[in-house]
């Protein structure tokens, strides 16, 4: 990162996220010198700070601790400490800062860590795809979406937010405090919030966004916290055919024609600096995938992978994350995957920056340096985000010590993912020795259909009856078999009477000839109906 980019000074990030997000609540922002990287503050390990440092100080709210974190700072060492607000301004708190030579900065209440440290990233990254010096498209430094938010802003003189195609905030204008409460609780969660999502959709906004390359206006809407919204107007951002995003403007009355016309206008420019944008992503994105999966491959270039990611030497737990087979396929998967991969990246670096996350090969890998319990704990933490949309699963591999430790929990790890993928309901999380029956259950079948394997003879006369009859005695079977012949559990499981059940049962067994009173007999049609009638109906 160039530290001469107007970018990444604290000026600038206080100038773009002051207005709603951070608070400049002692000292000043210095001179324009390059912020060297964001580090969240960790009083157990101390991480390493580069130089002219961004520390966020989570949980810190202790005055004394405050103190001591800031007498620990040499001068010039770090730019400034974000803590929760209210900040506690004692005569000790601010001497400290002034011998550190810092600002402090106040993060809003009910902002999260996670959305600071992505909107930071946003504004310290610069994004170069293969070019010695920032480009700039339009007058603007290339991908810079701030300072096009702020210069449509000018154009129109009203707030304003960029979005991407699934309504979350990308950038937005300063002077947001001349809007309303909802487009503060929109940046705030970075996303239009669900109630307004909804009402939007039912009035067919987004419909009409879609098809039309002119501004569209939506009328007040009714906000209970709040009365009624501000006038909105938002237009679509494209290129080509290809839907990017939109701007919404916060506007009293409707716009002016010429500023409908600047609006328009601009609408091109943001559309550079999108398509700038995700280009420079795109390839962070792949360089990234292709250090995990040369580290995950444990070949000749892992070694080096891990030093470039800044994982080397370091206790790792392997990660894997799809969705269940059930989900939907084709372009959609495709999508949810990128975008469930992007919110893993960020996820871990929120809560372990050591962290490093990449979709390889139609799997999320993630390779976190922490012990397997905290990795349980953040894996969890994670699915309660993200939600249960697509059904997402994680295997959780052993903790590797080195390369040949890795490639195992690689392993171990996509076979915990596999259970889990074809399973129904819950756990979306699970360690190997957690499925081992069912992962070797798994494999036994790969084998079978390998060769070729059938069902045995009994069995076989079930499926043929059930198919010609349209019946369910081999779902009877199973479910009996599972239940370890406890008619009223099994009765219970899919859904019939006991009685009806009984008779279910008889039937199969006059019809497969069977003798279920021997333990073989019971061994060997459980053990096919799980590996050789993989898709019939089963009670679970």
């Amino acid at each position: 990162m160039s530290s001469s980019s107007p970018r990444a000074s604290l000026s600038r990030i206080v100038d773009d996220l002051g207005a709603t997000l951070l608070e400049l609540v002692h000292g000043d922002t210095g001179p324009a010198v390059g912020i060297g990287g964001v580090v969240i503050h960790d009083p157990v390990d101390a991480p390493p700070l580069p130089p002219h440092a961004l520390i966020l100080g989570v949980g810190l709210d202790d005055p004394e601790r405050i103190t001591e974190l800031l007498g620990s700072l040499r001068r010039g060492e770090a730019a400034a400490l974000v803590l929760r607000a209210p900040v506690p301004l004692t005569p000790a708190v601010r001497a400290a800062a002034d011998a550190a030579g810092l600002a402090l900065l106040g993060l809003s209440r009910g902002v999260p860590w996670a959305h600071l440290t992505a909107m930071l990233r946003s504004l310290l990254a610069e994004g170069d795809v293969g070019v010695a010096e920032p480009e700039s498209l339009g007058g603007l430094p290339s991908g810079d979406l701030f300072a096009v938010a702020n210069a449509v802003a000018a154009l129109l003189d009203a707030p304003i937010t960029i979005e991407d195609r699934n309504s979350r905030v990308l950038a937005f204008s300063g002077r947001q405090d001349e809007a309303d409460a909802s487009r503060v609780e929109t940046i705030l969660g970075r996303q239009v919030p669900e109630r307004f999502s909804r009402m939007l959709s039912e009035r067919g906004v987004f419909r009409e966004l879609h098809r039309s390359d002119r501004p569209v206006y939506i009328e007040p809407l009714p906000d209970p916290r709040s009365g009624l919204t501000m006038l909105r107007v938002a237009i679509a951002v494209r290129a080509g055919d290809e839907f990017l995003g939109s701007i919404w403007a916060a506007v009293p009355e409707p716009l002016s024609a010429e500023r409908t016309e600047a609006l328009t206008d601009a609408v091109k420019l943001v559309a550079l600096h999108l398509l700038r944008v995700r280009a420079g992503a795109d390839v962070q994105r792949r360089l990234r995938a292709d250090l995990l999966s040369s580290a995950l491959e444990g070949g000749a270039g892992a070694h080096d992978a891990l030093e470039r990611l800044g994982l080397a030497g370091r206790p790792l737990v392997v990660l894997a994350v799809a969705f269940r087979e059930s989900a939907a396929e084709g372009a959609i998967v495709a999508q949810e995957l990128e975008r469930v991969g992007d919110a893993l990246a960020v996820h871990l670096g929120a809560v372990q920056p050591r962290s490093a996350a990449a979709l390889v090969g139609g799997v999320i890998y993630g390779l976190v340096p922490a012990a397997e319990d905290s990795v349980v704990r953040i894996a969890t933490d994670f699915l309660h985000r993200v939600g249960d949309r697509m059904c997402p699963v994680i295997g959780l591999g052993p903790v590797a010590d080195d390369l040949a430790g890795i490639v195992h929990a690689r392993a171990c790890a996509d076979r915990a993912l596999r259970v889990l993928r074809e399973r129904r309901g819950e756990p979306r999380i699970a360690r190997l020795a957690d499925v081992q029956v069912e992962s070797l259950l798994l494999e036994l079948r790969d084998l079978a259909t390998a060769r070729g394997d059938r069902p045995g003879e009994a069995l076989d006369r079930l499926i043929r009856y059930d198919d010609q009859h349209r019946s369910s005695l081999v779902e009877t079977l199973h479910a009996w078999l599972d239940a370890f012949g406890d008619v009223p559990s099994a009765s219970e499981a899919l859904q019939v009477p006991a009685n009806t059940f009984r008779y279910r049962l008889r039937r199969a067994i006059e019809i497969g000839n069977l003798d279920l009173t021997d333990p073989t007999t019971r061994f060997g049609l459980h053990l096919q109906l799980r590996v050789l009638v993989p898709h019939h109906p089963h009670p679970k």
